[in-house]
């Protein structure tokens, strides 16, 4: 019999990959990458600093400042001074950024209603909570701290 963990992480993996796509299509409707959609959306709620974002998205410092910068060039975002840390300004979205924001996110909703359409919401959330379980598992047995009390994101 196959190992179940070894078929789930092979099936989360697919699933990461085929959304991955999906969310690039969303996201260059509207001239940007998903890189660039993660990006707006960590900073959607509250201005945070390029390190900050980074660690709310599990990506590197650097790679977050470059699509910062691209975005503060593009005037869909921009940086802000940090009373609590002068050198690293926080990082907010522009008037032009949250449009821009809300128009990728009202056409993920619309994908993901197609693709859920016939799941019931209760397999879905089973399947988070079942899912949430695994990434504390993993984060426990490889001795990384917990997500600190936050929801992950919502989107992408």
């Amino acid at each position: 019999m196959p190992d179940e963990m070894a078929l789930l992480v092979a099936d989360v993996f697919e699933a990461a990959g085929l959304l991955r796509r999906s969310g690039e299509a969303i996201a260059a409707t509207e001239g940007q990458t998903q890189a660039r959609w993660q990006l707006l959306s960590a900073v959607s709620e509250n201005p945070l600093t390029v390190a900050q974002a980074a660690r709310r998205l599990g990506i590197t410092r650097q790679g977050v400042q470059r699509v910062a910068n691209d975005l503060v060039r593009e005037n869909l975002a921009a940086f802000l001074p940090n009373p609590d840390h002068r050198g690293s300004p926080l990082l907010a979205l522009t008037p032009d950024g949250r449009r821009t924001l809300e128009r990728i996110t009202a056409r993920a909703d619309d994908v993901h209603r197609t693709l859920t359409s016939g799941i019931a919401p209760n397999e879905i959330a089973g399947a988070r909570a079942l899912l949430h379980r695994l990434i504390e598992q993993v984060r426990t047995h490889d001795g990384q701290p917990d997500a600190g009390g936050r929801a992950p994101l919502d989107r992408p």
